[in-house]
């Protein structure tokens, strides 16, 4: 007779449901944001697939995709805020439920003026404020703003964060290879910014999340994301700068 063994540490990686028992316990009895981030990522395609699924019965036509994408994305983070992993409930049903009613309240509560300024322009407009800076040298800091909003457009999309179920981003024919190698080098630096400036960067970046979702997932203020996001961009221009 072969006598159990205990789950060793290679178990926990191969397991799903060990892995992800092991990222609750984690963040929910040691204070672990980086398991928080985790979790997110985990679920993050599930909360898109329910906005895109909403997205596509809409009845408002001055909602956006990306508006239906930051309320699942909003709902996703207050389910994993009051999940309980010790009742037993599945988290894949807890979340659903949390992101399908925050997106139906959510563009339930939109109104017409408000939905003038679509989520992405937001975003865009959350970035250049992060970058304007108040310099005598008026050339100067307009240099440095076209450059972290070069580094950004170079970010967007570019698979900062591992997922299978991700589109496929591969370079096509059109990538020129300058770009293609600018982009690969960009991304190992992305890989080595200090832990806050690294989610700030893949979360609105890969993700798209908003500054004040980022903030959210990471107990911060938004204003303080907006400083992590200008000092990140100048640490990865300076980097870049020197690699050349």
């Amino acid at each position: 007779m072969i006598e159990p063994r205990e789950p060793s540490g290679l178990d926990l990686v191969t397991d799903p449901v060990r892995a992800e028992a092991s990222l609750w316990r984690r963040f929910r009895f040691e204070d672990d944001l980086g398991a928080r981030e985790r979790l997110f990522n985990r679920y993050f395609v599930l909360a898109r697939a329910i906005g895109a699924r909403l997205f596509r019965r809409r009845r408002a036509s001055h909602a956006e995709r990306g508006d239906f994408d930051q309320y699942a994305c909003e709902g996703l983070l207050q389910a994993i805020d009051r999940y309980d992993p010790l009742r037993g409930v599945p988290f894949g049903a807890f979340a659903s439920r949390r992101i399908t009613g925050n997106i139906a309240d959510g563009i339930a509560t939109m109104s017409e003026v408000g939905a003038q300024l679509s989520f992405r322009h937001r975003v865009e407009r959350e970035r250049l404020r992060s970058l304007l800076r108040d310099e005598p040298d008026a050339l100067a800091a307009l240099s440095e703003l076209a450059v972290g909003l070069a580094l950004g457009l170079m970010l967007d999309g570019t698979g900062l964060i591992a997922d299978d179920e991700a589109p496929d981003r591969r370079p096509t024919a059109y990538d020129s290879l300058a770009w293609q190698e600018t982009q690969a080098l960009l991304v190992r630096e992305v890989s080595k910014l200090p832990e806050n400036e690294g989610v700030v960067i893949r979360q609105h970046y890969d993700h798209g999340l908003p500054f004040a979702q980022v903030a959210q997932l990471l107990g911060l203020t938004a204003g303080r994301i907006s400083q992590l996001h200008r000092s990140a961009l100048d640490r990865l221009r300076k980097r870049m700068k020197s690699s050349r």
